[in-house]
């Protein structure tokens, strides 16, 4: 790269908006430079840097947009990549299926990197997950998967939960959809094999812990994550940014793409 890439940073007043744009300012990422950001309350915040409430502003601005706000923003800022031609990071959770369709057809027109977790932690245990899932068979092994997270979470389960319930059906050649069991209220009788469970807690403030459980006769396999501190979110987004300097091609990515697992 022979100039800094400009990034824009949407939601930038957000949990993880901030650590993004700290370490943006740090001057540790040499080749990345702080384009700006957007945040609902642009007009009341005092930063040293180009905050707006309008997306297409930062965009104007960015190479690169990363973003970490919710849902219906990040469609926004999907179409206005598509429109303008500049990368996306998305790192945003809580995506449904059709949301997800969006952002694959914004990527027909842009490059695109979205994860549940942008941890390089994480994405090797989906790898890991997907690996144990595919030898570890329905007759023998029953899948759970458990996190935790902040009392102030608002979707349940969390992407990363539901991108290693992902990894476990690839693994095992099935569909999420058709083996998931997201709550055991009301249901009785033997576990169905086959079926991957999922299992919730939100208190305190837990930043992420999740493990996927392989319950074999006699035996148990656990993987598991345990994130500490928010600033690997934004490390792992910011490189996803130097892997989209090199591959800015349209498309719709993932972090396992950007660490070549």
């Amino acid at each position: 790269m022979s100039a800094s890439l400009k990034i824009g940073v949407a939601g930038c007043t957000g949990r993880v908006g901030v650590l993004i744009v700290q370490e943006l300012l740090s001057g540790q990422w040499k080749m990345l430079e702080l384009a700006g950001g957007t945040a609902r309350n642009a007009d009341k915040i005092k930063v040293p840097y180009f905050v707006t409430t309008d997306p297409a502003a930062l965009f104007a601005r960015a190479d690169i947009v990363i973003d970490f706000s919710r849902p219906e923003a990040t469609l926004k800022n999907a179409a206005l990549a598509a429109e303008t031609g500049k990368a996306l990071i998305v790192g945003t959770t809580g995506l449904s299926a059709q949301d997800e369709a969006a952002l694959a057809q914004a990527a027909k027109k842009t490059a695109i990197v979205y994860a549940a977790n942008m941890s390089v932690g994480v994405n090797l245990l989906l790898a890991l997950v997907e690996q144990a899932a595919a030898r570890l068979g329905p007759d023998d092994w029953d899948i759970e998967i458990f996190e935790t997270h902040h009392k102030h979470k608002i979707d349940a389960p969390s992407g990363t939960a539901l991108a290693i319930g992902k990894a476990a059906a690839k693994g095992r050649r099935v569909k999420l959809e058709d083996e998931a069991l997201y709550a055991r209220e009301g249901v009785t009788g033997e576990r169905i094999d086959g079926n991957i469970g999922f299992s919730v807690a939100r208190g305190g403030d837990v930043v992420g812990e999740h493990t996927a459980f392989f319950y074999g006769a006699g035996e148990r396999l656990e993987i598991s994550h345990r994130a500490t501190n928010r600033a690997l979110f934004a490390k792992g987004a910011l490189r996803a940014a130097l892997w989209l300097a090199k591959n800015r091609q349209p498309g719709l990515s993932s972090m396992r793409d950007v660490l070549g697992l």
